[in-house]
């Protein structure tokens, strides 16, 4: 017979460290007024994937967990999906090693699934929140795409949830939480929408190249 107490005890422990290796991932992205986002190391490199619409008016600046400011630049943004890439110098002066997030294949998703949302909602930094991923859809963008895929869940999100990670209970990274795209809260660009969208800007050489 399980443990109900022993199997709550269990999966608190290995969420929390899924948390924490997530957050090592996560950085604040500035958008030049007075809020901020979030933003996630998608590749090696300092190549990071938040929201359009958190950098699409103003200058964006990166800072770290620890408030640690890094030299950064706008590499692309597509407002139709509501997305942008960004490029943050982690070999400058900080010579830092941040991991690029794990990515997971957000085809296989099913329905029920237990999801997990970082960000920073109000100012507080590397927040955590979890629900059920409810719904598998898209939604209508304006523009030449027409419609883009979309994950539905029950996570509330708020300002400063924009651009966060959307993560399995594994830690993989499905999707990135947007406040825009599909009209409502609790909706994520999906991991398989931002890595073609990573790859047709950057290219597969330009990902492999020294930044």
């Amino acid at each position: 017979m399980i443990d109900s107490a022993d199997l709550a005890a269990n999966l608190s422990e290995a969420l929390a460290g899924v948390f924490e290796r997530a957050r090592r991932s996560l950085v604040v992205v500035h958008n030049g007024r007075n809020g901020a986002g979030a933003g996630v190391v998608w590749r090696s490199g300092g190549i990071v994937v938040t929201n359009n619409h958190v950098v699409a008016r103003g200058r964006p600046r990166i800072s770290l967990m620890d408030g640690r400011e890094v030299p950064s630049r706008l590499v692309a943004a597509e407002p139709e999906i509501d997305l942008a890439i960004l490029h943050a110098d982690l070999n400058g002066d900080y010579d830092l090693d941040i991991p690029a997030a794990p990515i997971a294949d957000s085809r296989s998703l099913q329905v029920g699934q237990i999801v997990l949302a970082i960000g920073h909602p109000w100012g507080q930094l590397a927040a955590v929140s979890a629900g059920i991923l409810t719904g598998l859809g898209e939604a209508q963008v304006r523009g030449r795409r027409g419609k883009v895929p979309v994950l539905r869940t029950d996570v509330g999100l708020a300002p400063g949830n924009s651009g966060g990670p959307l993560m399995n209970a594994g830690g993989g990274v499905i999707g990135i939480n947007t406040m825009i795209v599909g009209g409502d809260l609790g909706v994520a660009i999906p991991s398989q929408v931002v890595d073609r969208f990573v790859m047709e800007t950057l290219g597969e050489e330009l990902l492999q190249a020294s930044w």
